[in-house]
């Protein structure tokens, strides 16, 4: 496993790291994902993401499971807060308020005595920046947060983010968590070169594109039994993906691919760490298999003609040879 620093500070995280938005508390039994976050940190993982409202809060319970036993300094946890956790007015957003409470209780779920990165979910247009960037400045001086970040943030917000802790004297986000993949490449033109400007580390989700860049879905048939695809409560942003145009273009780069001796996820995740403003992949993993399999991406690098020729393949300008 390869590490780097995220963005501009001094902390390394690994290149792929594991998430749980799927799996953990859901998919999962807690025994289950306590086996596969066991192997993913004996093979050089971590970085652990999750969030509170994935599975309302029963995520980061079985990720807090998971790594009692671990040491915690050889851990960075990451969790996230915005999205409603219940009916009340306030369990919501980036106020003040919601952040405090939602540390607070992420840091009972977790069982720990803090967060590395606490990120913020989406943005909330009802609360001022400055209010969310002084709460979460306190508790870092509390000592219950170590950086904070934010999640699929446009660049003009990413510098807003940036400039109003300049102006309030406070810590500026270190990290942005965006979609980024082969098939999602929206953050290359603004959000890469600003975060570059400020020294900001992108967390990559959904990196193998909610796995269709795993070549395991094919033009014409149904999608596996047991996949994302084929369960309605998880594909819901998948059917721009599904259609047999692109399925036929995955199957093409795949042979591409393998011809050139690596496996589709490997190289797909490998594509993403190219860019040096990318710290780490976030990856899913339901077995320890699928974990061992995406872990071989860290530290692959490749001509930029490989990459030019895998990315004409997927938008049709290039048969597979």
């Amino acid at each position: 496993m390869n590490y780097r620093k995220l963005g501009r500070y001094g902390v390394k995280v690994s290149e792929v790291s594991l998430g749980g938005w799927l799996t953990h508390g859901r998919t999962l039994e807690d025994t289950a994902t306590s086996q596969i976050v066991h192997r993913a940190f004996d093979l050089g993982i971590n970085f652990f993401d999750t969030a509170d409202v994935y599975n309302t809060g029963e995520a980061e319970n079985s990720l807090g499971i998971a790594i009692k036993p671990l040491k915690r300094e050889d851990l960075f946890i990451a969790t996230k807060c915005f999205f409603p956790m219940s009916d009340r007015p306030n369990d919501r957003g980036l106020s003040r308020k919601h952040i405090y409470e939602s540390v607070h209780n992420s840091l009972k779920r977790l069982q720990v005595e803090y967060i590395d990165l606490m990120q913020f979910h989406r943005l909330d247009m009802d609360t001022p920046i400055d209010e969310t960037v002084r709460a979460i400045d306190d508790l870092i001086k509390q000592g219950k947060v170590l950086y904070w970040g934010v999640s699929e943030r446009p660049a003009h917000k990413l510098t807003e983010a940036v400039l109003t802790a300049k102006e309030l004297n406070a810590n500026p986000p270190a990290s942005n968590q965006p979609s980024y993949s082969m098939f999602n490449r929206s953050i290359e033109d603004a959000v890469l070169p600003v975060s570059e400007q400020y020294g900001i580390g992108n967390v990559v989700f959904s990196p193998l594109a909610q796995g269709v860049l795993t070549g395991k879905y094919l033009p014409g048939q149904a999608p596996p039994e047991g996949t994302r695809a084929a369960d309605d409560k998880s594909n819901m942003f998948m059917g721009w993906l599904m259609k047999d145009e692109n399925l036929e273009r995955v199957q093409l780069l795949k042979a591409y691919v393998e011809g050139l001796g690596y496996t589709l996820p490997q190289f797909a995740l490998a594509w993403c760490l190219r860019q040096k403003a990318v710290s780490s992949v976030i990856v899913g993993a339901t077995s320890i298999a699928q974990l061992e399999a995406n872990i071989s991406a860290s530290g692959l690098n490749l001509d930029n003609d490989v990459w030019t020729k895998a990315e004409n393949i997927l938008l049709g300008k290039a048969e597979n040879e």
